[in-house]
């Protein structure tokens, strides 16, 4: 599964089980980069638009933290 490009009918293609690999690989944080990791989380933020029933048990992968940046 490429993260780059995905359009609206690959997201409604996708299975739990390719879910739930994404999510694996965002949890485990071991990319060679850190824009791999980007791409990523931009591709779990776009099913959860569009298929939030598949991103629902992974969805504190999405979440942020207050931070204050003063």
């Amino acid at each position: 599964m490429t993260t780059l490009s995905v359009s609206r009918q690959k997201i409604s293609a996708l299975t739990e089980a390719d879910v739930k690999t994404l999510a694996d690989r965002l949890d485990a944080d071991a990319y060679a980069n850190p824009f791999e990791g980007l791409d990523d989380w931009h591709l779990l933020r776009a099913i959860a638009y569009q298929r939030p029933e598949l991103v629902e048990p992974y969805s504190y992968l999405l979440e942020f933290e207050d931070c204050d940046e003063s």
